[in-house]
C-alpha cells in the first residue's frame, strides 16, 4: 500500500522505535535504581535493628541475666519482617536463637554467617557495617538479608565481677539478625508494574502527538506538493501552492510558485518565438524543420547529461561515506552484544551519517556558486573538527588504496567564521584527488597552521603521480578533467576553488611529476562583510 511507502509513515515508524526503546531503557534504569535504593534501606534497617538489639541487651549482658536477654530477643524477633535472631559464641555454636531447635548447633566456619569474618583460618572483622551483611535464598524461595554484628569484649565486660573475660579476647560472640526481603520484592514488583505502565502510557501519548505532528506538518504539505507537481506536469502552469508557514516546507512552496511563474513566462516566450519563427521559416522545407528539431533535442540531452554527471559526481563522495558507515554499523549490530565504548562509537558514526546525508541536500546548492546565488550558513566553526570529519569519510579509501595518513593539526580548537559543510566539501575534493593520484599507495599529509591571528593555512600533500606543467593552469576550470570519459566531470576542484573564493580565501597548487602535489588553502578567520556579501 502507498501509505507504507510514504515518508510520513517511515518517520512515524522511526520515532515509534526510538521512543519505545528510550521508554524501555529509562524504565529499566529507574527500576534498577529503585531496587538498589530498597536494598540499601533494607541493609541500613537490618544494621540498625542489630544495633538496637545489642543496646537493649547490653545491660543484661553485663549483669549476666540470660533470661532477660532471651526475653528481649524473643520479643524483638516477633516483629514483622524479622526471620530469625541468633547469637553465636566464638566457636560457632548457636547459644541462642528465636528458633529453639537451633540452640546448641555448631555452624561451620565456611557458612555464609561465618565466612564474612573467618577467611583462610584467620579472623578479620570488616570495619564497615555494610560489609557484615549478606543475602541468600531461603527454603521458601525468597531472599533473606543477614546482618552480622560482633559482640566485642569491652572494658566494662572484662572488668565485670560476674562473668569477666580475658582482656586479650576481642570478640565474645556474634549477633546474627536475619530479615525477610519478601515484602521488599513485592514492593519492587509493584513499582516495576507501575513504572512500565507509566512508560507505556507516556510512549503512546508521545507517539500520538508525533503522529499528529507528522501528519499535519509533513504528510499534508507533501501531498499538496505532489498534487502541484502533477498539475504542472499536466500543463496547468497557473497552479499555485497555498502555504502560510515560514519553515522549509513554506520556502519550498514559495520556490515552487516562483518556478511555475518562470515556467509560464518561458512557455509564453517560447510560444511567441515559435510563432515568429514560423512566420520566418514558412519557406523552409520539412527536412530542415526535422533537422532543426533533431539538433535542438541533441543539445538538450547533452546539457542534461552534463548536469546529471556533475550532480552525480558531487553527491557520490558523501553518499559513499554514508554507505560505508551504514555497512560497518550493520556488521557491528549483527555481532550481538554491544559494549558501552562501541555504543558511543556507533553514535558518533551515526552522527557522521546524519551530517553527510544533510550535506547531500546542500550539495545541489553548491552548484549555485557559479551563478552567485545564496547558499549555506556562516558561523564560527572549529576547523580541526571539520578536517577530522573529512578524514573520517575517506578512511575506507585510504585502507583500500594502502595509503598512510599523516594528520598534523593543533590539539586546541581553531575557530574560523565559515560554512562548515562547504569547507568539508572542499577538503574532500582535495583528498579524493590526492587518493586517485596514488593508485599504488603512498602518503597523504594534511597540515593545519595559523599564519597569524587573522588567517589559517591548510596543506594537503600527496606522494602521487603529480600534475604536468601544461595541465596545472587548467585544473580549477569547470568541467576540465584528465580522467577517462565517464570517470570524472572536472567540477570537484572547480567547486573547491569557488568555495575558497566565497570565503575570501585562496587555493594554490604545487606539483612535480612522479613526486607529488601540494594544495595550499588560505582562509581568513573572520569575514568583515555582510552575509549577503559573503555569498
Amino acid at each position: 500500500m502507498k501509505i507504507f511507502q510514504s515518508l510520513a509513515f517511515k518517520l512515524f515508524i522511526l520515532n515509534f522505535i526510538l521512543v519505545l526503546g528510550v521508554s524501555i531503557i529509562f524504565s529499566a534504569l529507574i527500576i534498577q535504581w529503585q531496587t538498589k535504593q530498597f536494598l540499601r534501606i533494607s541493609t541500613e534497617n537490618a544494621i540498625k535493628t542489630s544495633d538496637l538489639i545489642k543496646r537493649a541487651t547490653h545491660h543484661s549482658m553485663l549483669r549476666n541475666r540470660r533470661e532477660d536477654i532471651y526475653q528481649i530477643i524473643n520479643m524483638l524477633g516477633k516483629q514483622p519482617g524479622i526471620k530469625v535472631i541468633r547469637i553465636y559464641n566464638k566457636r560457632g555454636e548457636i547459644t541462642f536463637s528465636t528458633i529453639p531447635d537451633e540452640v546448641g548447633k555448631v555452624i561451620p566456619m565456611e557458612s555464609e554467617a561465618c565466612n564474612v569474618c573467618h577467611k583462610n583460618g584467620k579472623i578479620n572483622v570488616p570495619a564497615e557495617a555494610s560489609q557484615l551483611t549478606r543475602i541468600f535464598h531461603s527454603d521458601e524461595e525468597y531472599k533473606i538479608l543477614g546482618a552480622i554484628n560482633p559482640i566485642r569484649n569491652e572494658e566494662s565486660c572484662y572488668t565485670a565481677d560476674c562473668h569477666a573475660h580475658k582482656k586479650e579476647q576481642t570478640i565474645l560472640g556474634v549477633l546474627d539478625v536475619m530479615i525477610s526481603l519478601k515484602d521488599m520484592h513485592k514492593n519492587i514488583e509493584r513499582l516495576s508494574e507501575i513504572q512500565y505502565m507509566s512508560g507505556l502510557v507516556i510512549f503512546f501519548v508521545i507517539s500520538f502527538f508525533v503522529l499528529v505532528f507528522i501528519w499535519k506538518f509533513v504528510n499534508v504539505p507533501l501531498k499538496k506538493l505532489t498534487y502541484g507537481t502533477t498539475e504542472i506536469m499536466n500543463g496547468n502552469l497557473d497552479f499555485k501552492l497555498d502555504f502560510k508557514s515560514k519553515d522549509e516546507i513554506g520556502l519550498l512552496a514559495e520556490s515552487f510558485n516562483k518556478m511555475t511563474e518562470k515556467l509560464k513566462q518561458a512557455h509564453e516566450e517560447l510560444t511567441n518565438w515559435a510563432k515568429l519563427l514560423e512566420q520566418k521559416v514558412n519557406e523552409k522545407t520539412a527536412e530542415l524543420q526535422r533537422a532543426h528539431a533533431y539538433m535542438v533535442q541533441i543539445e538538450k540531452m547533452a546539457s542534461l547529461g552534463k548536469l546529471a554527471a556533475t550532480v552525480a559526481h558531487e553527491l557520490n563522495n558523501p553518499l559513499e561515506g554514508v554507505l560505508t558507515y551504514a555497512k560497518l554499523l550493520k556488521r557491528r549490530l549483527q555481532n550481538g552484544e554491544i559494549s558501552e565504548a562501541e555504543k558511543n562509537e556507533i553514535l558518533n558514526e551515526l552522527s557522521i551519517i546524519i551530517d553527510e546525508t544533510s550535506r547531500c541536500g546542500n550539495i545541489v546548492k553548491n552548484l549555485l556558486l557559479f551563478s552567485k546565488q545564496k547558499v549555506g550558513e556562516f558561523k564560527d566553526e572549529d576547523i580541526c573538527q571539520v578536517i577530522k570529519r573529512s578524514v573520517a569519510l575517506i578512511s575506507h579509501h585510504l585502507q583500500m588504496n594502502n595509503i598512510k595518513l599523516e594528520l598534523d593539526i593543533p590539539e586546541n580548537p581553531v575557530f574560523v567564521f565559515c560554512d562548515a559543510q562547504q569547507i568539508e566539501q572542499m577538503l574532500l575534493a582535495m583528498e579524493i584527488n590526492s587518493i586517485e593520484a596514488m593508485p599504488e599507495g603512498g602518503t597523504l599529509r594534511i597540515e593545519l597552521n595559523e599564519i597569524d591571528s587573522d588567517k589559517i593555512q591548510i596543506k594537503v600533500t600527496d606522494t602521487g603521480i603529480g600534475i604536468p606543467e601544461d595541465i596545472l593552469p587548467h585544473i580549477f576550470e569547470p568541467f576540465f578533467t584528465t580522467k577517462k570519459e565517464g570517470k570524472g566531470t572536472g567540477l570537484g576542484l572547480a567547486v573547491a576553488y569557488g568555495i575558497a573564493e566565497r570565503h575570501n580565501g585562496s587555493i594554490k597548487v604545487e606539483s612535480k611529476v612522479n613526486q607529488g602535489t601540494t594544495f595550499t588553502i588560505t582562509l581568513p578567520k573572520k569575514l568583515n562583510i555582510s552575509y549577503d556579501a559573503q555569498i
